[in-house]
């Protein structure tokens, strides 16, 4: 059996786009899948689009999202170089571009900008060059002296109008295309560097590539990569060709949505493992309908032949809760380690910070979340006494300040301010006074916090404030109902 070897090539442009990552996943876990290699590549033959900084957040986003490459630029296992560029500096697609010259399969052309403008035509909403076959019929003296001179040129595809191209793709089945479509796309450009079709389909055969896994926006390129094969006489690989990602409008997902990247979504406080398994089930899904699942989970259940070829929608309320699912497994050292940051963004004071995310762990979705959850820790808000009437609790702020004036001197009097402690302390008094726990929770937990909703109850966050937080807190809650009622 015939080990198997997918590739991830990423042109170094810029953050990776969340289509990109779901390929290099898939292409991980096609290869390990079955025991196979996982090649990285990088094609940067457009200069042009090169951006500084690119390649490190290529390396940077494959180990944040744990998909380890067995050969790449860092990894040569003998099938390099591994980047495109230092490929070119041998001549090897220019040599093998000669080699469809000579069967007739390539060609060279040396028609200008302005003869190239001329042959503009528009088609559907789109202005395209339809190249017309010109040089094609120069003959070899002609080719010899414009070579001769120095004459730009390009080397294009000499693609036949007549007949049919099918190639297969084992997501699609066949597809076969009138060959009158296909136009004599160039192979290699006027500064000697292989377009990004041509260099794929000479750098995958030479480094045995065995699955090619790209999204279905490349389906229409593909019978002209299949002739290049069949031009060759080499087997093709497979072709595993993904659905599109939309947004929640069923639009292509782009740049404008705020998550389109992966660094967008870590900055915005997704963890990478959570986006790695949300992105693994947009196009699939396990036999099993598990959502959950680590990497080496989802090794084990891949299975490509599953990929749907429906639009996957990139649903952002899902992430997530899938994100927040994460969170609440994840382990409390690493939950503060990651937490940390957005907590003493607005928490400056002494107090137990680890407590604290104790308490808001299981209650949010992403990371920035623990700020708008946390800010009362530091500073009590300017709440509205509205907050003390509670019509399931049955407070109102009559007996809500009955309440606190009550309490108030017996909390003064008490130096525990453990958990366990306060709850003895004010059930004991709920119990005594003959009124409802709400009754009396409600009002100490709204004074203590200023807040509607709080991660933790009145305990818990007396607990973190102190005693003499705490009191001064329930005085104002006092002072504030004292003025209004």
């Amino acid at each position: 059996m015939t080990k198997i070897r997918t590739r991830f090539a990423p042109s170094p442009t810029g953050r990776m786009h969340v289509g990109n990552l779901r390929t290099a996943l898939y292409e991980y876990l096609i290869a390990k899948h079955e025991g196979g290699d996982f090649i990285l590549r990088i094609e940067d033959t457009d200069q042009e689009r090169f951006y500084e900084g690119a390649l490190e957040i290529i390396y940077s986003t494959m180990e944040k999202a744990g998909l380890s490459h067995d050969e790449g630029p860092d990894k040569d296992a003998g099938y390099g170089p591994y980047v495109q560029s230092e490929r070119q500096k041998s001549g090897i697609y220019l040599e093998y571009a000669k080699k469809l010259i000579d069967k007739g399969e390539a060609y060279y052309c040396f028609c200008d900008e302005e003869r190239l403008a001329s042959l503009k035509q528009i088609i559907g909403d789109k202005e395209i060059v339809v190249y017309d076959k010109h040089c094609l019929h120069l003959s070899k003296e002609e080719i010899e002296e414009k070579l001769n001179s120095g004459v730009p040129y390009v080397i294009r595809q000499n693609n036949p109008k007549e007949g049919t191209t099918t190639f297969h793709d084992d997501i699609y089945g066949d597809i076969t295309v009138e060959n009158e479509e296909l136009d004599d796309m160039i192979l290699i450009k006027s500064d000697g560097f292989p377009t990004y079709n041509f260099a794929n389909v000479i750098d995958d055969h030479l480094m045995d590539i065995t699955h090619v896994v790209r999204g279905n926006e490349y389906i229409s390129s593909s019978p002209k990569y299949q002739r290049l094969y069949d031009a060759f006489g080499w087997a093709s690989p497979k072709y595993i060709h993904l659905p599109l990602i939309t947004d929640e409008n069923h639009k292509k997902l782009s740049k404008r949505s705020g998550h389109s990247s992966f660094e967008d979504l870590l900055e915005q406080g997704f963890i990478a493992e959570a986006v790695v398994n949300y992105i693994a089930l947009l196009g699939w899904s396990p036999e099993d309908n598990e959502e959950i699942m680590s990497l080496d989970e989802l090794i084990q259940k891949f299975d490509y032949r599953h990929i749907n070829k429906s639009p996957a929608v990139f649903d952002i309320v899902k992430l997530k809760w899938m994100n927040g699912e994460y969170l609440k497994a994840m382990d409390n050292d690493k939950f503060y380690e990651i937490a940390m940051p957005y907590i003493k963004k607005v928490i400056k004071r002494d107090i137990d910070l680890k407590k604290i995310l104790d308490l808001v762990k299981t209650r949010i979705e992403v990371l920035p979340d623990i700020t708008d959850h946390v800010d009362f820790f530091e500073e009590l808000p300017d709440y509205d006494i509205a907050m003390y009437t509670h019509k399931k609790m049955k407070t109102n702020s009559e007996n809500s300040l009955e309440v606190l004036r009550e309490l108030l001197p017996i909390l003064e009097a008490h130096d525990d301010y453990s958990i366990d402690s306060l709850h003895e302390l004010i059930m004991k008094y709920i119990s005594e006074k003959g009124i409802k726990n709400g009754q009396g929770l409600w009002p100490v937990r709204t004074a203590v916090s200023g807040k509607q909703m709080t991660p933790g109850g009145a305990f818990e966050i007396m607990e973190i404030l102190g005693k003499d937080e705490s009191l001064r807190r329930i005085k104002v809650g006092i002072e504030k109902l004292e003025k209004a009622v």
